[in-house]
């Protein structure tokens, strides 16, 4: 009598570990971009805090994300986890209609914004955050 797995065996065994492949797969990329979806949250109120912090203390806004490391309220720049980089999308103050034109709040930064293409887990879009 010969000892080993027969055909039908393997093939039982085969099918059963593709089942639990097709479970898990999905759940673990969900899983993935959602621990991205949230480092990209956090950074983003990191930056929009220190800005804030910045301008309670000098009495206007950074004029880029350099003046938040230079003055210590950041270590250093974000990453965006989507794109692996450091790069952000800018906002800057946009004055009224009837205000006049202040030079040192023409290049103040407000707020910034992934340049992240896509959408999240929510449906909103990540340069929308």
């Amino acid at each position: 009598m010969r000892k080993g797995f027969t055909l039908v065996e393997i093939l039982i065994v085969m099918a059963i570990i593709g089942i639990l492949l097709s479970i898990i797969i999905p759940n673990y990329s969900s899983s993935v971009k959602r621990a991205k979806e949230a480092v990209l949250k956090e950074n983003l109120f990191i930056i929009r805090d220190a800005i804030d912090k910045f301008y309670l203390d000098k009495k206007k806004y950074p004029t880029s994300l350099e003046d938040l490391i230079t003055n210590k309220y950041l270590k250093k720049t974000p990453y965006d986890p989507f794109l692996k980089s450091r790069e952000w999308r800018l906002i800057h103050y946009e004055p009224e209609e009837m205000e006049d034109f202040d030079p040192e709040i023409a290049d103040a930064i407000i707020d910034v914004k992934s340049m992240a293409t896509g959408t999240g887990l929510d449906g909103t879009k990540y340069e929308n955050w």
